[in-house]
């Protein structure tokens, strides 16, 4: 269930139909008047009304969809408490698929002067600087939480190695390996070598948050940083892309393997792959065709081949997969109050540039998750009972976080806002919570 803090009434100047552009014409059994808008502040009926919009859209009945813009403008302002915000940006989102698909073509042309009239600004993102997207990630453990298990993980795993090849898969431009390199550093007497693999994206479709540095720039700096902390480094960028399933990746991943294979000292190597929240980027199912096994799948069972040394993986616990854009809705909903709520509890409610920024993120999500079918919805999470199952299908096997792990996570939460929590699934699964629902998830995996 998500969080069902009533909305406070609105009367702003879009309460007119005729000067939002929308019909004038009363919607009789659902339309409430001005002074019941309050009764549709609760977040269940917001839901159902985006669900008869997604639904009036794909049957492209114009009208109704108007109608339910009308009074979703009016409870649902993009200033209001979480619940409104939420909906605000459902609402922006279906407007988008109204406009991309061509359905509703009368509500695709008030898609402009909606935005204009109450003040929302372009979903275009901002390019953060490296200390500015640091900064981002760590405003809550919605990384930082994956961060520091995957850490703890990978430190438990390399003990004893002369070189570790770590290949990083992130949605954070490797944001992880400065407190990596830390924990490596304070760890081992004689820290090993890292030799930091990173996969560049090949297209210019790029997702919040964008890094304004290249990543040769960022890899210099992640190399400077490792010498102050008297920890050798090298960085790689292999253009790859999500699109291929890391195809190019896979490649040079294979050519090293047989380069520097793991059981020949002294060249001992450790190959730990780190998968932060970027796996859900492959195409699953529904974007392969028959004759083609899950992108997914062969990703993973290459990365088996290479015999690695551990993988881990991090992402969210939602199912976002659904090929019925209502049920993709409903989820989507129910997952995504809570960077809403979460955020009012650690940001001011305006004049806030990292809440605009944090925002803006997670309109871009909604949007993709909601207005972009095909190759172009790239935001097809997979809930971790999948994620565990697939690994499983690979031949890998989960490695458990140790206790001192558990209680770094526990100590890292205790640095951020009340209301997250932590939680062990089947032992060996570690899940970030929010008001005791599920976040993230963390895993770790050896070959069975």
């Amino acid at each position: 269930m998500i969080n069902n803090s009533n909305s406070s009434n609105s009367s702003n100047s879009n309460s007119d139909p005729v000067r939002a552009g929308l019909p004038a014409r009363p919607w009789p059994g659902l339309l409430p008047t001005s002074k019941s808008f309050g009764n549709f502040g609760d977040a269940n009926c917001m839901e159902q009304l985006l669900v008869h919009c997604a639904n009036a859209i794909q049957s492209n009945d114009a009208t109704l969809a108007q109608q339910i813009l009308w009074v979703l403008n009016n409870i649902a302002p993009p200033d209001g408490d979480s619940n409104q915000r939420l909906t605000c940006a459902f609402l922006r989102a279906l407007v988008a698929r109204a406009a991309k698909t061509g359905t509703c073509k009368i509500l695709a042309t008030t898609a402009a002067r909606y935005c204009y009239n109450n003040n929302l600004l372009p979903l275009s993102t901002h390019r953060f600087s490296a200390i500015e997207l640091a900064t981002f990630v760590d405003l809550t453990p919605w990384h930082r939480f994956g961060f520091t298990a995957a850490n703890a993980a990978i430190l438990d795993s390399i003990e004893g190695y002369s070189s570790v090849h770590l290949v990083d898969l992130t949605s954070t431009h490797c944001m992880q390996i400065p407190t990596l390199i830390d924990a490596v550093a304070s760890r081992f007497e004689s820290p090993p070598l890292i030799k930091l693999t990173v996969a560049a994206p090949t297209d210019s479709s790029l997702r919040p948050p964008v890094l304004d540095l290249s990543y040769e720039e960022l890899g210099s700096k992640l190399v400077n940083f490792a010498r102050s902390r008297n920890v050798a480094m090298e960085f790689r960028v292999i253009p790859s892309t999500h699109s291929d399933g890391f195809s190019t990746l896979i490649d040079h991943l294979r050519i090293h393997h047989l380069l520097y294979p793991e059981a020949t000292p002294p060249a001992a190597e450790a190959l730990v792959i780190n998968c932060h929240m970027m796996l859900h980027y492959i195409e699953d199912e529904s974007t392969a065709t028959i004759a083609s096994p899950s992108p997914r799948d062969a990703f993973l069972k290459s990365i088996r081949s290479l015999e690695p040394t551990v993988v881990v993986v991090v992402d969210e616990d939602v199912e976002l997969t659904a090929g019925n854009l209502v049920c993709r809705l409903r989820s989507a909903f129910n997952y995504f109050w809570i960077p809403f709520d979460a955020v009012d509890a650690f940001l001011p409610a305006a004049g806030s540039k990292q809440r605009q920024w944090y925002e803006a993120e997670v309109c871009w999500r909604i949007e993709n998750v909601i207005a972009q079918e095909g190759m172009q919805r790239v935001e097809r999470a997979e809930g971790k009972a999948r994620w565990v199952q697939r690994m499983r299908n690979a031949a890998f096997r989960e490695a458990a976080f140790g206790e001192d792990c558990v209680a770094e996570v526990r100590g890292m939460l205790g640095e951020h806002a009340a209301g997250w929590g932590l939680k062990k699934e089947e032992e060996d699964q570690l899940v970030l919570t929010w008001k005791g629902h599920n976040v993230v998830f963390a895993t770790a995996w050896v070959p069975a």
